[in-house]
């Protein structure tokens, strides 16, 4: 059995970007959110607020006809608990499109973590990058989905640079660029009764660190530095975690691992963990503390994995 030090992951460092700015500007880079691929959404709605997430109303993506018809269906909707730094978005399918297929494929594998989303300011740049750099990549998308701003009719649209499904075997990982960011994070949507204030990593299980470290690398643009469970890239806000499955056990030692590659857990930053832990004790959920972080299993409802927890 290893030591609470051992299983801890290295505490967050001082970001690069301002702390109050949700958007990247220039070159940088956000963990902007994650994404739980699951069956039922509202079972996984009603998980989100036991564990004390708010999270906002449903809504169904679409992608605008640039010939000015009417929007096509994604395939896929979502609810999200919006936080001041980044979000959390739960995925279900809507009807009979590709994009759907991959969600039903992936939770054959397993429910849960399936998609990390970084923010960038300019999609297209990114998109031709990546294509530069050998990356099949995917036409780049607009979507849009509706959204309530205050009781008026309003959407919320994106950019989205995707690679070809297996470029990425982890899951859908894909960089976007926000382009109506006050309707996305309305402030009625950012409080919520856990305390959660921040996304701030993602920690992924993969068979090939080395591999997987240098995609990753060439996918973000930044270098990747040894951590005791395996490999960080450090973002200009927020961090992915490339770990063994060695290290994953170690990390989480009551989290199983269904596969390899395994979206195993996220971090979450809340005001108060003392505040946190009784909540979810009333709630009937269990944690195990960690050294500065709380770690809680996913509900079966929104799938397998852990979320950390850090003050």
């Amino acid at each position: 059995m290893t030591n609470e030090t051992e299983t801890s992951l290295p505490a967050l460092g001082p970001e690069r970007a301002q702390a109050g700015r949700q958007l990247p500007l220039g070159e940088e880079i956000f963990l902007d959110h994650v994404g739980f691929f699951v069956r039922h959404v509202e079972a996984a709605g009603r998980a989100l607020r036991r564990l004390g997430f708010a999270p906002a109303p449903l809504s169904i993506q679409v992608n605008p006809d640039p010939g000015g018809g009417a929007p096509r269906l994604t395939g896929t909707g979502n609810i999200t608990a919006m936080l001041s730094q980044g979000y959390i978005e739960v995925l279900f399918k809507t009807a009979d499109t590709p994009l759907a297929a991959e969600l039903e494929a992936a939770t054959a594998r397993y429910a849960g973590l399936h998609l990390a989303a970084f923010a960038t300011a300019d999609a297209g740049a990114v998109h031709r990058r990546l294509a530069q750099q050998g990356f099949r990549v995917r036409p780049l998308a607009r979507m849009e989905r509706p959204a309530d701003n205050n009781g008026a009719p309003g959407t919320a649209a994106f950019t989205v640079a995707r690679v070809e499904p297996g470029e990425m075997p982890e899951g859908r990982i894909q960089m976007l660029t926000h382009h109506t960011e006050s309707m996305v994070w309305q402030p009625r949507w950012l409080s919520h009764p856990n305390g959660a204030l921040a996304l701030t990593r993602i920690a992924i299980a993969v068979a090939d660190l080395g591999e997987a470290a240098q995609r990753y690398a060439t996918f973000t643009g930044r270098s990747p530095s040894a951590s005791i469970f395996g490999q960080t890239i450090a973002l200009d806000r927020g961090h992915v975690d490339l770990v063994t499955a060695e290290g994953f056990r170690h990390m989480l030692p009551k989290i199983s691992l269904p596969c390899l590659p395994f979206m195993g857990a996220c971090e979450i930053r809340v005001r108060s963990l003392s505040r946190l832990a009784d909540m979810l004790k009333q709630a009937g959920i269990q944690t195990q503390p960690r050294e500065e972080m709380l770690v809680a299993q996913f509900p079966a409802e929104i799938g397998q994995g852990a979320w950390m927890f850090r003050e």
